[in-house]
C-alpha cells in the first residue's frame, strides 16, 4: 500500500496495489475510486484536501493500524 500526499496539488492518493487500473470514477465531488479488472478498489484520490478539513497538516500525517 503507499500513500501519496501532493501539496502542490492539493491531493492525496492512496494506492492498496499494483494492479492495472482500468476504470476510474467520482463517487463524490473531488472523490475518485480507480479499480483493476476485476472491478476491485485498487486506489482512492481525494482532491481539494486543504478545503476538506481547517485541521489538516499534510507536513504530520499519522498512521493506525489495529
Amino acid at each position: 500500500m503507499k500513500l501519496h500526499v501532493d501539496k502542490e496539488a492539493d491531493a492525496l492518493y492512496l494506492r492498496l496495489d499494483a494492479s492495472v487500473i482500468t476504470e476510474s470514477e467520482e463517487i463524490s465531488p473531488g472523490v475518485v475510486l480507480d479499480y483493476n479488472e476485476s472491478n476491485e478498489v485498487v486506489g482512492v484520490e481525494i482532491l481539494h484536501l486543504s478545503q476538506r478539513s481547517n485541521e489538516l497538516n499534510l507536513s504530520s500525517l499519522e498512521f493506525e493500524t489495529v
